[in-house]
């Protein structure tokens, strides 16, 4: 890097006006100080490939974070892929290596398991979380919950897609699949004692997000004492956590995720680690 670039990284998408990104990266550049910039730039699907030829021959541009619909579509584009984003199938975060190269990386594992670390860090009966969705987000969570031990329900609106999802990441695995709709209506089903157990129910889809339809889900099919967990960002607080609270569940949001999986984004970007220790000052401005 020669000392008259001003390095700059971004998060690509169709929609990408919606993208908190910008405001979580600019926050930890203004609270270090760097000389750097991070922004939100439109890329529709069928520029994807002219995207990343002007950039890559940039010396500037650091690499990008990618959001829908993109994460599994870049994976073609690229030179690299690091194991984790090869296993998940699924990219959320560009690097330009040192040799111009552009390495696919998969962040999101590790920004979704983030806020569960207290629970996951003892040790339980049983794990088991219903996930709902099956894009390249739900890809990220059912590969880090396989990792933790989890026995995995994932509902989506095509069952075989489901199943080939989980073929796939944890083929060895004593998974389940279910259509979305099972989880719309009341059940009458009698839960077992869940002492020692941890029951994680995720909502890995778009539905809820502002603009897309709603997510129907009735809370009768959660278990006692689980954690209901959006990875939404817009709104913050989705109805699904809402309804969760509501009918008495602890609730993590997407904005955790979302932070986690940029932290870790961050440093690729610009060499430093953010300063997490702002965290609730970043939550305030996010929220605002």
């Amino acid at each position: 890097m020669t000392s008259d670039v001003t390095p700059y990284a971004e998060v690509i998408g169709d929609p990408i006006s919606q993208s908190k990104s910008p405001a979580i990266h600019g926050f930890w550049i203004e609270k270090l100080g760097l000389d750097a910039s991070y922004r939100a730039k439109h890329v529709e699907p069928a520029g994807l490939a002219d995207y990343l030829a002007q950039r890559r021959s940039d010396e500037a541009w650091r690499g990008c974070n990618v959001t829908m619909p993109h994460k599994q579509a870049i994976m073609e584009h690229l030179d690299r892929l690091e194991p984790l984003a090869r296993k998940v199938g699924a990219v959320n975060t560009v690097v330009r290596a040192k040799d111009g190269k552009l390495v696919g990386r998969n962040t999101d594992v590790a920004g979704f398991l983030e806020p569960l670390a207290g629970q996951l860090s003892g040790s339980h009966y049983f794990r088991m979380a219903r996930v709902l969705g099956t894009g390249g987000a739900a890809r990220a969570i059912v590969a880090g919950l396989a990792k933790e031990g989890f026995t995995i329900v994932l509902a989506g609106r095509d069952p075989e897609k489901a199943a080939q999802l989980l073929a796939e990441l944890d083929s060895g695995g004593q998974h389940h699949v279910a259509p979305l709709e099972h989880f719309a209506e009341r059940t009458d089903f009698g839960f077992d004692d869940r002492e020692g157990c941890c029951d994680l129910v995720i909502n890995a889809s778009p539905l809820g997000m502002r603009g897309q339809p709603p997510l129907t889900f009735d809370w009768s099919h959660a278990p006692p004492g689980s954690i209901a967990y959006d990875i939404v960002t817009d709104p913050i607080d989705t109805d699904f956590l809402k309804n969760a609270r509501a009918a008495g569940f602890e609730t993590i949001d997407g904005l955790s995720m979302l932070i986690g999986q940029a932290a870790a984004a961050f440093t690729h970007f610009f060499g430093n680690e953010p300063p997490r220790k702002f965290d609730a000052e970043l939550r305030e401005r996010l929220a605002a």
